[in-house]
């Protein structure tokens, strides 16, 4: 296998950083990483492996840097501007922006769950929202077992959502100060508000998670979603209703989680929480029950790292698979 050359465009902002700190970790066989941000923070430098990488300044010459991969953490704006181009280069793009999740031919990918429909000249690849990320996953296990009827999402969702300047605010209102990026104070407080509010009253972001669930697992499910964001530094909870088309048994639907390396179980009285699980990769559910009323519908709570693999790990194991299948013998 040859050695391959990564780019990360948004190489400075916080799921950037992440991507850069994931792909050490992962030991894939990368000769050379490539960082690009804007022009304020051109000629930085950052460490990869211990070696000194100077941050260059993003423009539509990168695409000449011979990248055989280029992960994307920027805004859907400047996605839509740069990622294209490099596709259209056949460098494979894997992009963390919703700007190309919903369009028909492009792959919205959770390795765990869908990764088997890439095919080798996807060279422009979504990576999903999230709060979704860590939802498919034990859905697509609940799918297989006994089909989807209904899907109802609560989500808590971290201030490290919104990246560095999610975090900044909740410092700031914690000092006493006025929020510069939330509509209210996050400090000790909640917002049942991420993204603007649509016409049919749903935010954007709940709508992002009851197109991409239907999207990723190819099926159109009913889904409702109600996003929520939490005075937390880093982790998104999200509880769980799910109606089934069969009775769910549900000491099979446990050992089928328990047989998945990327899912760990908390049995009662055990159950996930943020504060337990920074810088991990798998999905944390708990609190795994069945409604009193009806034998087709399930609770259940997940947990996972929104920075890890609810954006940067997901995007580096994506680009894990293409190495695999798709660059190993060129």
């Amino acid at each position: 296998m040859r050695d391959i050359q990564i780019g990360i465009v948004g190489a400075t902002g916080l799921v950037g950083q992440t991507m850069l700190k994931v792909l050490e970790s992962y030991k894939l066989p990368i000769s050379n990483v490539r960082l690009y941000a804007s022009s304020r923070s051109k000629g930085e430098i950052v460490y990869f492996n211990e070696k000194p990488l100077v941050i260059q300044e993003l423009t539509e010459h990168f695409v000449n840097d011979k990248l055989d991969i280029v992960l994307f953490a920027v805004d859907s704006d400047i996605a839509k501007i740069y990622a294209p181009m490099a596709a259209k280069k056949h460098i494979y793009v894997i992009d963390n922006s919703s700007a190309f999740r919903m369009h028909e031919n492009i792959k919205l990918i959770v390795p765990e769950v869908n990764i088997n429909i890439l095919e080798k000249d996807d060279y422009l690849i979504a990576n999903p929202n999230c709060s979704t990320i860590q939802s498919v996953v034990p859905l697509k296990v609940i799918k297989d077992l006994f089909g989807l009827e209904e899907v109802d999402y609560t989500s808590y969702q971290a201030v490290s959502g919104s990246g560095h300047p999610g975090l900044k605010d909740l410092d700031r209102t914690k000092e006493g100060l006025e929020p510069i990026f939330y509509p209210k104070s996050i400090y000790e407080n909640v917002i049942p508000q991420i993204d603007h509010f649509t016409e049919n009253g749903f935010t954007k972001e709940e709508l992002k998670m009851v197109n991409e669930t239907r999207k990723i697992l190819n099926q159109d499910v009913f889904v409702s979603a109600t996003c929520v964001r939490v005075p937390v530094r880093v982790g998104h909870s999200v509880s769980m209703k799910v109606t089934t088309k069969k009775p769910v048994d549900l000491e099979e639907l446990i050992q089928a989680f328990q047989e998945k390396s990327f899912i760990k179980v908390y049995k009662d009285p055990t159950f996930p929480t943020p504060k337990d699980l920074m810088d991990s990769d798998d999905v944390h559910i708990g609190r795994i029950r069945m409604d009193l009323n009806y034998p087709n519908k399930l609770l259940l709570w997940t947990v996972a790292d929104n920075v890890r693999k609810g954006a940067a790990s997901n995007a580096v194991q994506i680009a894990e698979y293409i190495i695999k299948e798709f660059l190993s013998n060129v």
